[in-house]
């Protein structure tokens, strides 16, 4: 595909804590924390102006997915903004928490796991094209998505060290403290299938293409850690976008399938070296080094021939060389203010190396978590961005109209539709396709481009909404 619709789902961490007083459970929390969008909504499940949509998942996790972006920069900016929604939700649940009395402090993680072992997730959606195979497509990604954690891991402190799923790291003994390279990884049970929950996959085969069926279908990627770093984030999607380019275009490949892709993507993730071989269905073994460097050659060579489909390869290419390089030298200084897990390295690092201590500390797994703290003020990552020890890839003030403004595709024909039917009173319903006004008339739009920025129909339903009521509805979002 020439062109190619991006989104990206995350479901937060809440919990809320009060050591002299009974802590509010997760539900309690997320019903707090959702009460201005009930308010504003008439549900805790919503599309906003940006064009982006903000629910409670399963488990109480509240969950933003950005609106649909054709560019890696309003991807980054969209995904960024609904850090800047949900904080603010916490914030306004904070302020009325303390207004009842109720003590403590609530806490959203971006993160991808909990204390008591539970999993949720960030998942990355592509556009694709229905002519595309896609039993071949899931079967040449997969070596990919197995690697691609040494590019684009949020780290993780494990301080019993991973004995629990039967990997030892690279130069530890079962249950030496040690720390990897993803968080997701050790919570993935397939290697593709329909399942999300009970048995996630790294691929979801649900065929919910969002869009003309006929023409596009959507890949869902599961298996993907939640990423503070807008440049890790921009280095996940741009690296998978360059790797399915290449598919598409019916690129031969070296059959690269894995004997137990689950298993290798355990092994992966904890072993820091990047060297250890993983059983390929050949007979053959491979690092994912190797096969990660196999993919790059590949790419590169295609881009080559083909040329850049966007401005922005050249930086992917990069980085993702340079993100090989640190681990194969395991000398991260060209990355550790790019790649998320070499980010929170050196900071765990240096608090290590002045305190005297080793993974095994609580303080290690604090300062684990705290790296995903949403909260401007206390969250780590967030402090080392507003010190210069953590690049951006889209300037803030570009994240800030994000969170109000839907980017150039269809979600801008959605955005235009939610302020006027807000500002007009109506009841209505939205999803990803519809636009529906729920009068007598029933009046319904049906988008099934997701690259419109102009639909005639939708645009006429908007004109005549905007004779009951006056005035911009962008303001009337409390949630921004």
């Amino acid at each position: 595909m020439d062109r190619r619709i991006y989104g990206v789902e995350t479901e937060f961490g809440i919990t809320h804590s009060a050591p002299d007083a009974r802590p509010l459970s997760p539900e309690e929390s997320a019903r707090t924390l959702f009460g201005p969008v009930v308010a504003w909504g008439r549900s805790s499940n919503v599309f906003l102006p940006n064009g982006g949509r903000l629910y409670l998942d399963v488990g109480s996790h509240p969950e933003y997915a950005t609106a649909e972006c054709a560019t890696l920069e309003d991807l980054v900016a969209q995904d960024k903004a609904g850090e800047l929604i949900v904080d603010d939700l916490r914030r306004q649940a904070q302020a009325a928490l303390a207004e009842q009395g109720v003590p403590g402090q609530l806490y959203l993680f971006k993160n991808n796991v909990d204390s008591r072992g539970n999993s949720y997730g960030s998942h990355e959606n592509y556009l694709i094209a229905r002519r595309t195979e896609f039993a071949r497509l899931v079967q040449i990604l997969l070596p990919f998505l197995v690697t691609r954690q040494l590019l684009v891991g949020a780290g993780k402190v494990h301080p019993g060290g991973p004995e629990d799923f039967g990997v030892v790291p690279v130069g530890a003994g079962a249950g030496a403290p040690s720390y990897s390279f993803s968080q997701r990884a050790d919570h993935i049970w397939e290697g593709s299938s329909s399942a999300t929950t009970r048995s996630r996959p790294l691929i979801n085969t649900r065929d919910e293409p969002h869009s003309d069926a006929e023409h596009y279908r959507r890949l869902h990627v599961i298996v993907g850690d939640s990423t503070m770093s807008q440049t890790t984030t921009a280095l996940r999607v741009g690296t998978t976008d360059l790797v399915l380019r290449m598919i598409e275009a019916g690129q031969i490949l070296p059959d690269r399938t894995m004997v137990d892709p689950v298993r290798s993507l355990r092994e992966v993730s904890h072993d820091l070296t990047g060297t250890r071989p993983v059983p390929l269905a050949d007979g053959t073994r491979r690092s994912a080094l190797e096969l990660q460097r196999e993919h790059l050659e590949a790419v590169r060579g295609f881009v080559d021939r083909e040329g850049a489909h966007h401005d922005r390869v050249p930086w992917v290419l990069d980085l993702w060389e340079r993100t090989l390089d640190a681990v194969d030298r395991q000398e991260t200084s060209a990355i550790d203010t790019e790649i998320d897990w070499a980010i929170k390295k050196k900071l765990l690092d240096g608090y290590a190396a002045r305190d005297g201590l080793d993974l095994s500390a609580p303080r290690m797994a604090q300062l684990d978590l705290a790296y995903h703290d949403t909260a401007p003020e206390r969250g780590l990552f967030n402090l080392l961005q507003r010190r210069g020890r953590a690049a951006t890839f889209v300037p803030d003030a570009r994240v800030e109209d994000a969170a109000r403004t839907p980017p150039p595709t269809r979600a801008a024909v959605r955005g235009r539709f939610i302020d006027a039917v807000v500002a007009s009173g109506h009841n209505y319903t939205v999803d990803w396709v519809h636009l529906k006004v729920n009068d007598r008339t029933q009046r319904t739009v049906l988008c099934k481009d997701p690259f419109a920025v102009e639909h005639p129909e939708a645009d006429a339903l908007v004109a005549a909404l905007g004779k009951d009521a006056a005035g911009d509805a962008h303001g009337d979002t409390p949630v921004v």
